[in-house]
């Protein structure tokens, strides 16, 4: 039975529907080292929003203002600004290239309408550039492509746009040719408008016509000829005028290419080199013309809080308040909290609910943010993104609204760490604050988990891979001034039980006065759930155990789950059903039934489990006459090479391998390849581990 739809009905006024018109909500996404913070720096600079311009290379990019960001000249987290074009409004979202900061991209994505997809010309695509791809189209984010670097040595546009179709399975369409490449990169042609431009050396703010080159005018119009085929499909008008062969107009043109790009049925392609300010005003110019508005995307859908009801909002100012909180970013005065206002207006000195805590909270102040700077302002309008000081106890993903029309958005799913390692302060006396410490970082980044080992007492700290928890410790001694001493990285395995399982529990204490009495019956096997480690399903019929101590077998069953047992690895895909048991009248309690189910859970995965690694896809890029030994290394380390792809002089390697024997990998390669090879990891999937190792990682010794 499906559930009910209840729309809050809310008309967009005129004014409403003019601004939002004028409104983009953009990510630039990318696989590391693209250069979409170089694209992002540009656009700054066009936009007048900086008056010089920052470079990666010298760790004086505006929006890469972390000290780790810097040092390592890579973008760790999303940063965000404003600026303005062509009497339009652009909120723009940063995002970071690789794979161990994917979470900022997820979370990015969730609240952003449109994105621009930055390419290498001499790569095309590579292994992040799917990972964050395959984010936009789970999220439904229309997007438009950049391929930058033109003017490197080996850039090849043909090759690139066509690595779009074999690796993404996109539908180019290509809306812009480059006049040159490499060295000679000199300029675009136009082929909606149908015009040549050469680039000015004016930091990219002029705009110089200049006749289409003899030797290209065919080209152009062969290509021309091609994207009004493809425009035409999403147009009638369009349609009819191109099987006559006549003059199709440009606005109707750039109509039908928007409505194309919207529906994700085609993505429009374009050219230059950022570094060299070359063809960012034509991206800037695409994005208007290309990328949804916030009236563009469905009115937001959510949930009723305790209900089976469905809600949805419209991004109406008079619509009821409603917001998601995409990003946390923990400072000594008071958390910063990211939000996308999907509807109403967001007030400072509002009070707003918590549908997930069912808790109230109060906005202190209202920021628009640019990069690390702030400017304070009373109100955030629907379709808007901005940051919020003051909340408590409000993290990512949660939701906030009004609280006589409460919804609940659908939360943001983040991906499972896959190595941790055990952290103590090199001075006791800081053990209180690397507590705290931990704390502010595990609010920030939801990827990043910290755990306390019931045996050792260690704490332990799990992240997405090695440069990962580098960061993180980084951050830890230079920003938070707090030294620590490490174990060495270990994998985070998971274990799955292997055969079902029926346990009958006794929990009966007496130790004078009042006893505690529980009895369960339960049944374990392993069953495939997407979203938590264990799904809890009572059976129970005829009140065998009281309705009200049901939850509490549920909460000590997901405590033993996630405790991992005797060998401390959470288990996954359990399936708990609670069928039968008995209570006491009086020695009965939620306690005794909690303690119950932990203790039944215990008995049921003794000899009755599988260990399982996580196996990271990889994808290396290394000179051919490295090729063989680095083949061999990975067939060593218990992978499995998938496929090996030539591209110009290099070649490229992809496959599985699990992260267990992945440890120092950076330093293998660079030593195997004279430092030319490259690579990148990213979660696949968790299997089993060969009896013979699984005997060692439980005895330790592995």
């Amino acid at each position: 039975m499906s559930s009910a739809v209840k729309t809050e009905k809310a008309v967009i006024s005129k004014a409403d529907g003019a601004r939002l018109q004028r409104h983009r909500n953009i990510g630039i996404m990318a696989h590391i080292d693209a250069g979409k913070t170089t694209v992002t720096e540009r656009v700054l600079f066009l936009t007048s929003r900086i008056h010089r311009v920052g470079e990666v290379h010298d760790g004086a990019a505006t929006m890469d203002f972390l000290e780790e960001e810097q040092k390592r000249g890579i973008t760790i987290q999303s940063a965000a600004t404003t600026v303005e074009w062509d009497k339009h409004t652009i909120n723009i979202i940063d995002t970071p290239g690789h794979v161990d900061f994917t979470a900022e991209v997820e979370r990015s994505l969730r609240v952003l309408d449109g994105a621009v997809a930055v390419f290498d010309a001499v790569q095309g695509v590579e292994a992040q550039s799917e990972t964050v791809w395959r984010q936009a189209d789970r999220y439904k984010v229309p997007r438009i492509c950049f391929i930058n670097k033109m003017d490197r040595i080996g850039a090849n546009y043909e090759k690139a746009v066509q690595s779009l179709i074999d690796r993404l399975g996109a539908r180019p369409l290509v809306i812009q040719i480059p006049i040159g490449a490499e060295k000679d990169f000199a300029g675009v042609i136009d082929l909606v408008a149908m015009k040549a431009y050469a680039f000015e050396e004016d930091g990219g703010k002029g705009r110089k016509e200049i006749p289409i080159p003899e030797d290209m005018a065919e080209e152009a119009e062969l290509r021309r000829h091609e994207l009004c085929e493809t425009a035409a499909e999403f147009d009638e008008a369009l349609l009819d005028l191109f099987v006559e062969d006549e003059e199709i107009p440009l606005d109707l043109l750039q109509a039908a290419i928007r409505k194309g790009t919207l529906a994700m049925e085609i993505t429009p392609v374009l050219c230059g080199s950022a570094l060299k300010d070359k063809g960012v005003r034509y991206l800037l110019d695409c994005v208007i013309d290309y990328l949804p508005n916030p009236l563009d995307i469905p009115p937001v859908e959510g949930m009723v809080p305790r209900s089976d009801e469905t809600a949805t909002r419209s991004p109406s100012s008079d619509a009821p308040m409603s917001l998601m909180v995409f990003k946390t970013v923990a400072e000594l005065t008071g958390d910063l909290t990211f939000v996308r206002v999907y509807s109403g207006v967001l007030q400072k000195g509002s009070r707003v609910l918590n549908p997930r805590t069912g808790r109230y909270e109060r906005i202190g102040r209202l920021l628009r943010i640019h990069a690390n700077k702030r400017e304070a302002v009373d109100e955030i309008h629907a379709g808007d993104i901005a940051a919020v000081m003051g909340l408590k106890q409000t993290v990512t993903g949660d939701t906030l609204c009004d609280d006589e029309h409460p919804i609940l958005l659908s939360a943001i799913q983040f991906p499972e760490a896959v190595i941790s390692m055990a952290i103590e302060p090199k001075k006791g006396q800081d053990r209180d604050k690397l507590t705290e410490v931990i704390a502010r970082l595990t609010r920030e980044d939801p990827t990043f988990r910290a755990s306390t080992n019931e045996e050792t007492g260690d704490l332990v700290i799990s992240g997405m891979g090695e440069l990962h928890l580098e960061v993180i410790l980084g951050r830890i001694t230079n920003e938070h001034k707090c030294e620590v001493s490490t174990g060495r990285p270990k994998v985070a395995y998971k274990q799955r039980l292997t055969k079902l399982k029926e346990i009958e529990t006794r929990y009966v204490r007496q130790s004078g006065g009042r006893g505690q009495y529980a009895v369960i019956h339960m049944r374990y096997e392993s069953a495939e759930i997407e979203t938590e480690p264990v799904e809890f399903v009572s059976e129970i019929k005829g009140g065998a155990v009281p309705r009200e101590y049901i939850p509490a077998v549920g909460a000590g069953v997901k405590n033993a789950v996630l405790a991992g047992g005797r060998t401390g690895y959470p288990f996954v895909n359990v399936k708990a059903v609670l069928f039968d048991g008995k209570a006491h009248d009086v020695d009965s309690s939620e306690m005794a039934f909690q303690a119950a189910g932990h203790q039944s859970f215990m008995e049921a995965c003794q000899g009755n489990s599988t260990l399982l690694e996580p196996i990271m896809k990889i994808e290396v890029r290394v000179p051919e006459e490295f090729l063989g030994g680095v083949v061999g290394d990975l067939n060593g380390r218990r992978g499995e090479v998938a496929e090996v792809e030539a591209s110009g002089d290099l070649r490229i390697v992809r496959g599985a391998v699990p992260i267990a024997e992945m440890f120092a990998y950076t330093s293998a390669l660079r030593g195997a390849t004279q430092g030319r090879g490259s690579f990148a990891m990213e979660l696949q999937e968790y299997r089993p581990v060969p009896h013979a190792l699984a005997e060692k990682v439980l005895n330790g010794e592995a």
